[in-house]
């Protein structure tokens, strides 16, 4: 079972996770604003929803990417 431990610093830097969250949340907002194109039709739409959704998705992943590095289970220990 997965323990939460908060004394542990974290597995990588907070600028590394900002700068793979931005990365990849820039590749997702081009997929969204296509599918979103391909469903709606219409540039302005696809703009809004993929802009939009990807803000929370976001910080929604930065923060499940930083609460993951908080927990033990699964990572060795290479002392």
């Amino acid at each position: 079972m997965a323990r939460l431990t908060l004394p542990r610093s974290p597995l990588q830097h907070r600028k590394r996770a900002v700068v793979k969250t931005l990365c990849y949340r820039a590749l997702m907002v081009v997929i969204t604003v296509l599918v979103a194109w391909a469903v709606v039709g219409d540039v302005n739409d696809a703009v809004n929803i993929g802009l939009v959704a990807n803000v929370v998705k976001t910080a929604t992943y930065y923060s499940y990417e930083r609460l993951w590095d908080r927990i033990t289970w699964g990572v060795s220990d290479s002392a």
